[in-house]
């Protein structure tokens, strides 16, 4: 047997890293996609989805389904793995959403429209871009910019929240999973030198960071009461 070569040990060590990193992108964003089943619960436990916001279902499902797109594009894997079951997971709490809140007609306008935006971008980066680099690289734009837009949407509770001096609106959990999800993508599109997973993470480590020094800030003012709320999306 011919021994090892420098190259093929750093081929190796390059192929285990991104089997590593593949692997915590699969199983911590997993993770925090299925924090919305305590909002299942508790709407099945109320048989109401009153107190449970609906909108932050129907953009993940959106932005699952962008990315699952790119994924498939791309052919990877983890993009394909991770955001179909995404998907599927946001469109079972969508349904149950559906199924017990009051304003059914409000839900279902909401929820067309994503589709109808779903379908244009689908026509239009199927249809009207050729296949190719150009396709691949204005739908890896389209998908950053739309999750930069959702780690970003809480800062104005953040802005209350340093107002109100109480961390009781935050889920620490929550904030945790945020944290290891958007490392192990950021670090994974560094392994891959694609830039479109890479940046669209770092504000979820930023976002989880200045949500942990909130915790920490504002401890002492919560210690007769609990000093952040249950998990839940």
């Amino acid at each position: 047997m011919a021994p090892r070569t420098p190259g093929d040990k750093r081929g190796s060590a390059k192929r285990e890293r991104h089997a590593f990193l593949s692997w915590a992108c699969i199983v911590f964003t997993l993770g925090m996609f299925s924090t919305g089943l305590s909002d299942l619960k508790k709407m099945r436990a109320a048989q109401s989805s009153d107190n449970v916001q609906f909108l932050p279902f129907l953009t993940t499902c959106l932005n699952n389904l962008g990315w699952l797109y790119y994924g498939i594009l791309k052919q990877d894997t983890t993009l394909m793995i991770v955001n179909s079951i995404g998907a599927s997971l946001q469109t079972l709490y969508i349904l149950t959403y559906w199924h017990y809140t009051k304003n059914r007609r409000r839900v279902s306008t909401q929820t067309l429209t994503g589709v109808a935006v779903l379908c244009v971008g689908w026509l239009y980066f199927s249809m009207l871009l050729g296949q190719g680099e150009d396709q691949l690289a204005q739908l890896g734009l389209t998908c950053s910019v739309f999750t930069i837009s959702m780690y970003l949407s809480p800062l104005t509770d953040l802005v209350e929240i340093v107002r109100s001096g109480s961390v009781e609106r935050l889920s620490f959990p929550l904030t945790v999973a945020t944290l290891l999800t958007s490392t192990s993508w950021t670090l994974y599109g560094l392994q891959l030198h694609d830039f479109y997973i890479m940046v669209p993470n770092t504000p979820g480590i930023f976002t989880s960071v200045v949500r942990f020094y909130l915790f920490w800030r504002f401890a002492s003012t919560n210690q007769d009461k609990s000093s952040f709320k249950p998990l839940q999306i």
